[in-house]
């Protein structure tokens, strides 16, 4: 073990790295803290298994198996493939080589899977690619795809090739460098050897980069997350775990109605007293619904982070497919950009970077108070065009629950605003007026079983009738 300036300045390039991506990720959980408070606590192990399942287990990702197993290959060498840089950070910063070799045997099976796997990635990655930018998937298109979420989807998979092409080229440079004494098994770099030189400087040169480009495209790549649809592969657990357990048809109740409600069935019930603001005085009501980001629950906004905007909600969303406006996807980014634009953004992102359009007049950019989720990202048609079917929250591989935000936007408009398509306020004077959705009156509801009745005992009456 020998220290270098090389080591003090692998060190140094650690520290900044790792500490960037901190800072950023506390920006994002900052963001996310915003929402409106949930208690999401109890239910531990069934949390627990939901998330072994469905996110260790990509358990729904198999409803689509071509994309799954090339998820799958690419998802087991990411994990596999980071104990090897675990192995380069120790060598970085204590200047060792191939820290692991202890493990004799278990290291030539690791290095071994290490190599299979990265040729499998680049394998993978390519046919994404294709399916991407060749074949024309119809789930990765559409309005939103535009601009940013277009390139970004294409830089991680450039990113991710560049990355194993790192790999291998310090493997096969060590060994050809270092022969039979260089610990491990290579099965793929040792049909590589024969394209690099055979000078010993030269190859020394070319692990160093190899070594390099990966550590260092590792830690570009960690900063880079923050700003990416690929932040998921860390956020996608927690969202797992705090996903919803209860039936997925059951909508939350207001919980400020229901003290009326009950107080007005019950003249003993208790309303539970108001919160008061910190200075003592009376808090704001809190409005119905949601017309900005802070308005959701930090679940909600959980759910926008973690969006890989991979399409499979909008694929089978009903109102999607019949040519409406309404796309769950959309409904997740347009969150997750207006929670940038608003409070904090890591260091690649702004929603109008890159091309993306603006979707707000002058005006809205000036006036901040008519700058919000709603109306400002989404519009009502959106939201009315919803269903409430549930078909996007069932195909989400990480349990993304746009439903939720659909829903708290349009009491939003119903609640506080009034603004209610026609048929729904008819609707609801229907029900107010005569205790159904129905315009009869309630003693006239059970009309059409005497009809019945009279039908099917004497036909023949029914026809004078």
């Amino acid at each position: 073990m020998h220290f270098s300036f090389q080591n003090i300045l692998f060190l140094l390039v650690a520290v900044a790295g790792f500490g960037l991506f901190f800072w950023q990720a506390r920006k994002i959980r900052a963001n996310i803290l915003v929402g409106r408070d949930r208690d999401m606590s109890g239910n531990v192990n069934e949390r627990l298994w939901k998330t072994l399942l469905v996110a260790f287990g990509q358990q729904k990702m198999f409803k689509r198996l071509t994309p799954a197993l090339l998820h799958l290959v690419v998802y087991i060498g990411f994990i596999v493939i980071n104990i090897e840089v675990i192995e380069i950070l120790v060598d970085g910063i204590f200047g060792t080589h191939r820290f692991l070799q202890f493990l004799g045997p278990v290291y030539s099976a690791l290095t071994a899977t290490n190599e299979v796997l990265g040729a499998l990635v680049i394998v993978a990655v390519v046919a994404f690619w294709w399916r991407r930018n060749v074949q024309g998937v119809r789930r990765f298109t559409g309005p939103e795809m535009r601009a940013w979420p277009r390139l970004d989807a294409n830089v991680i998979l450039y990113i991710e090739v560049i990355l194993m092409g790192a790999l291998f080229t310090m493997n096969a440079a060590d060994l050809k460098l270092h022969g039979a004494d260089l610990p491990g098994a290579y099965p793929i770099s040792q049909f590589l050897t024969g394209l690099l030189p055979e000078s010993p400087a030269a190859l020394h040169v070319l692990e160093r980069i190899g070594w390099w480009a990966h550590i260092v495209g590792i830690l570009l790549f960690l900063n880079y997350l923050p700003s990416s649809k690929h932040f998921h592969i860390i956020l996608a657990f927690p969202n797992v775990y705090f996903s919803r357990l209860v039936p997925q048809g059951q909508f939350s109740n207001v919980e400020s109605i229901t003290h009326e409600v009950k107080a007005m069935m019950d003249p003993s019930y208790q309303v539970p007293t108001p919160a008061t603001a910190p200075d003592g005085s009376a808090a704001a009501p809190t409005p119905f619904g949601a017309k900005d980001v802070d308005d959701l629950a930090w679940t909600n906004l959980l759910n926008a982070y973690s969006c890989t905007e991979c399409g499979r909600c909008t694929s089978v969303c009903p109102a999607n497919l019949t040519g409406k406006l309404l796309s769950p996807r959309k409904i997740m980014m347009d969150t997750r950009d207006r929670m940038e634009e608003k409070y904090n953004s890591p260091l690649v992102f702004s929603p109008n970077l890159y091309g993306k359009e603006a979707k707000h007049s002058q005006q809205e950019q000036l006036d901040k108070e008519n700058h919000t989720l709603l109306r400002g990202y989404v519009t009502p048609e959106e939201l009315w065009a919803c269903t409430t079917c549930n078909a996007c929250v069932e195909s989400c591989p990480v349990n993304i629950n746009p439903l939720e935000s659909i829903v708290e936007m349009r009491r939003f408009l119903v609640l506080e605003e009034s603004a209610a398509p026609n048929s729904l306020n008819v609707m609801f004077s229907n029900i107010e007026n005569n205790g159904a959705p129905w315009a009869f009156s309630p003693s006239d509801r059970f009309n059409w079983a005497d009809d019945l009745f009279v039908t099917e005992k004497s036909p023949s009456v029914a026809k004078q009738a």
